[in-house]
């Protein structure tokens, strides 16, 4: 009987996505297990996976030793050994294997090695030490040469970031840019980053390689904060400050201003603070806005029980609960309750904006002040290059300016987080109610807020079926 044995297959980058490198290293191992005379049952595929980086766990991998310890597969065809392993732990757990195994089979297109023998084992050894110190040097190389690059505020290369053109990564792409600041917005309105990445992957938009891999909540908060929307050279996950002590700017076009990027930055990190590790998701509309008309406690709204799908009936009330604390006697369909809620709102921003006028984009008052502490600095460390100043004396004055630098960036950032958020949550006085309603709830959240501090619900009394508007009370600002 033919041994069944597994191909793996793993190349460290491919930035096309298209799987050339793994597909053509699967062909030579299936030529190869032919001329065994092994059957190939299956392959395990790690596409654009290091095996050299501590931190990346090769999920393929870990199935195949898995599979392998639990005599699944007898043996393993790989390309080369430094496809399997670049890390010497990751050799021994696959030797330990083959020790608890003895008869399992181990080929490679490139070399031959016994994985069964004290000699193959010693030489397989010694070639994942050599590849491994290989990966070092590299690693040392590229990331000095990546260093460089940034320096001169250049990129580094690899796909291009969301945002900016696959052809060409220093322009802008003007859909995917529209995107970022229409999600920007929302973010300053309130809206949850959970929600914009939800319709991101519906939509496809956020990642290049949309429909691989499901797009993560901190990916969307990296395109949404990233420092490359101004222009700012990053290295390792840093903004990269020049000799004067400034930002390297980048030789890309930007998406945002310094005013709203830092807005969006201060509204992120603002939310972080206050909600630490708590899901701000909501279902319903007055949800924690409703009260009870009886004992005043906070309404939730719930699933009704008796409602079946296809059915007419209205699927969610505002009910009061004795499990939150209240009376438990207060309790209305939840549809007409908003659409009630959402036209007296709509119609209150209308009338206000109509007889209020819209104040224009203001200028952050100490902007030249924070230029010139910025210029002092700039100053102070050229004076100590040209020997003007010692180190000494440049140690003494730098830090209170470099202090007052950043309390000055700071404030600025909270100034124009509290503008754009002004003038993101106060645009809806031109909604209809039918716009209302297709807004992510939490933006309709934030707008009925803008009006209302509380919405009371009042008993219905015994028997009273139809919806009466008058037992529901507007609390306004």
């Amino acid at each position: 009987m033919a041994r069944k044995v597994g191909v793996y297959t793993r190349i460290s980058r491919d930035d096309e996505g298209e799987s050339l490198g793994v597909a053509r290293q699967q062909q030579d191992c299936e030529r190869l297990a032919d001329l065994r005379s092994w059957q190939v049952v299956k392959t395990y595929e790690d596409n654009d996976v290091s095996a050299f980086k501590r931190n990346v766990v090769r999920d393929e991998f870990e199935l195949m030793l898995k599979d392998l310890r639990a005599g699944l597969i007898d043996g393993i065809v790989a390309y080369d050994l430094d496809r399997l392993a670049r890390q010497p732990r990751d050799l021994e757990r696959l030797i330990e294997i083959f020790d608890e195994r003895p008869r399992l089979e181990f080929a490679t297109v490139t070399n031959d090695i016994n994985l069964g023998s004290p000699d193959g084992r010693t030489m397989a050894r010694i070639m994942v030490a050599f590849a491994n110190k290989s990966s070092h040097d590299a690693s040392r190389r590229i990331k000095r040469k990546h260093l460089e690059l940034a320096q001169q505020g250049k990129d580094s290369g690899g796909p291009a970031p969301y945002g900016w053109r696959k052809d060409d990564r220093t322009k802008v792409d003007p859909v995917a840019a529209e995107a970022i600041r229409k999600a920007q917005r929302e973010i300053l309105a309130g809206v949850r980053i959970g929600t914009i990445r939800t319709r991101w992957q519906q939509q496809g938009l956020g990642n290049p390689r949309a429909g691989t891999k499901r797009m993560a909540h901190h990916h969307v908060e990296q395109i949404l904060t990233s420092p490359r929307l101004v222009g700012y050279r990053t290295y390792r996950g840093e903004i990269l400050l020049g000799e004067d002590g400034e930002p390297v700017k980048g030789n890309w076009e930007r998406i945002n201003t310094l005013e709203e990027w830092e807005a969006v930055c201060a509204a992120v990190a603002e939310r972080k603070q206050k909600h630490p590790g708590k899901s701000l998701a909501r279902k319903y509309l007055l949800s924690g806005i409703a009260r009870c008309g009886l004992c005043k406690t906070k309404i939730r709204g719930q699933i009704n029980g008796r409602w079946e799908p296809g059915s007419k009936a209205t699927r969610y009330t505002y009910q009061c609960s004795v499990v939150n604390g209240g009376c438990g006697k207060v309790s209305r369909t939840g549809e007409p309750v908003d659409m009630l809620i959402a036209q007296l709102v709509l119609e209150e921003q209308r009338t206000r904006a109509a007889v209020t006028a819209v104040p224009g984009e203001q200028r952050w008052l100490r902007e030249d002040e924070l230029e010139q502490v910025t210029q002092d600095i700039a100053q102070l460390v050229e004076a100590e290059r040209s020997k003007q100043i010692t180190v000494a004396t440049l140690l003494q004055l730098l830090p209170a300016k470099e202090r007052l630098r950043d309390e000055l960036k700071l404030e600025r950032a909270r100034f124009y987080k509290e503008q754009k958020q002004a003038e993101a949550k106060g645009d809806a006085a031109n909604l209809t109610v039918e716009d209302f309603f297709a807004l992510p709830i939490e933006r309709q959240q934030e707008i009925v807020l803008h009006s209302l501090s509380a919405v009371i619900i009042n008993p219905a009394g015994r028997g009273r079926r139809k919806f009466d508007p008058s037992l529901i009370e507007p609390v306004w600002r």
